[in-house]
């Protein structure tokens, strides 16, 4: 600052050579003449060096990103993640960091404690386009309402149907419809007819978790890992499984308007009504044919998950158990209990940004927190300009 303090006043003596004085103080005529420049319009304070850094900032690296949180929290230490990503969202645009990030950076410099991520909502809202041209093409599945037998007991029936052939593959009640219980019986019916394509259903538990990435429960994340497409109907349109919900009223003409003397009686009764349906009732779609003579098992029975390659490049993690997370960078991340035990395909978007996928399923983004050591290089530099300034100032 001195040296361009001595050029300028010397600069702007009336009999100044200005190119005599860029040689002897080993500037270019170029800055020379900026620096006068600078001096003539805002005198000494114009002769301040202006940061290089540029307004925006597209293709932010991961350590400016963290730098910009540690700077923006210094200048406002009462802000949270929620006013900081508002704050940085007007430099960085879309490379801005979430709120998940800008906490797990202020947690990381022992500023602030990390805050739960809540996980996004799956809705459906568009028609299912599921077309069964033949067996097994599609299986239909739902849980029937439940009615109490005549010693109260409840009776919630689990209901199977091959969409091609109408052929109803299951009907058991329940008993507490879990993940594990409900799971059990498919089991049994993979290995008894196959593997299907699709299986159709709607949005509730234990098959959709409308609260979980791309929607997906246990049951279903399972059926994804065999291989088996998953076609979701519209939340409140039961005529998206219209042919499905028709058997079911069956049920209830059939069966629950008949209530049995308990749990095992009605069992009985709806296995009666299965092979009557099956095996007895012509369907008028399937030209006066009963379903059992139009439905034929599926090929493959093995329930081993095949596998699958991800494109090259991509990080492959398994969600670990009780909380179904991934470890990233020294980080843990979130991704959902529905996805234990599963390899999820991490896409690189960028440098803190990243895809989810389970096989060919998108899970969604994810805000990739930086690497300790990217975060512990910010912080150092961060704290050597603090003390730079603290010094300048004394």
């Amino acid at each position: 600052m001195s040296l361009k303090m001595e050029f300028v006043e010397r600069a702007s003596k009336p009999d100044a050579n200005i190119s005599a004085l860029c040689r002897e103080f080993g500037v270019s005529r170029e800055t020379g003449h900026k620096w006068l420049r600078r001096f003539r319009k805002h005198g000494y304070d114009g002769l301040e060096e202006k940061s290089r850094r540029p307004a925006k900032s597209p293709f932010a690296t991961a350590e400016e990103i963290v730098l910009s949180v540690l700077e923006a929290r210094e200048a406002h230490p009462r802000w949270g993640p929620k006013k900081l990503v508002d704050l940085l969202r007007r430099r960085f645009g879309k490379e801005t960091p979430s709120r998940a990030t800008i906490a797990r950076v202020l947690d990381r410099f022992g500023l602030v404690r990390q805050r739960k991520r809540f996980r996004p909502l799956s809705i459906v809202e568009r028609a299912p386009e599921a077309v069964a041209r033949a067996c097994n093409d599609v299986w239909t599945v739902d849980l029937k309402g439940w009615w109490r037998a005549g010693d109260g007991a409840r009776c919630e029936p689990l209901t199977v149907r091959d969409a091609f052939s109408r052929y109803v593959l299951c009907a058991k009640l329940v008993v507490a419809a879990t993940v594990e219980e409900v799971r059990g019986e498919f089991e049994k019916l993979f290995r008894r007819h196959g593997v299907p394509r699709a299986i159709q259903c709607d949005n509730g538990e234990p098959f959709i978790s409308v609260r979980s990435r791309a929607g997906l429960t246990r049951l279903s994340a399972w059926w994804i890992s065999l291989g088996i497409t998953i076609v979701r109907s519209r939340p409140g349109c039961p005529q998206d499984n219209g042919g499905h919900e028709r058997m079911h009223r069956d049920i209830s003409a059939d069966v629950e308007a008949f209530p049995q003397r308990d749990h095992r009686s009605e069992q009985r009764a709806v296995d009666r009504w299965r092979q009557q349906f099956n095996q007895v009732r012509p369907h008028e779609a399937l030209g006066g044919k009963t379903p059992a003579e139009v439905y034929r098992s599926a090929p493959r029975r093995s329930l081993v998950i095949p596998r699958w390659q991800y494109p090259h490049g991509w990080m492959v993690r398994r969600p670990t158990r009780p909380s179904g997370v991934i470890s990233m960078g020294g980080e843990l991340l979130v991704v959902g209990k529905a996805f234990i035990g599963h390899p999820i395909g991490i896409e690189p978007l960028g440098d803190t940004n990243g895809r989810l996928w389970l096989r060919d399923i998108q899970l969604g983004e994810v805000q990739l927190p930086p690497p300790r050591c990217v975060i512990d290089t910010a912080c150092a530099r961060f704290l050597e300009k603090r003390r730079r300034r603290s010094d300048a100032v004394r």
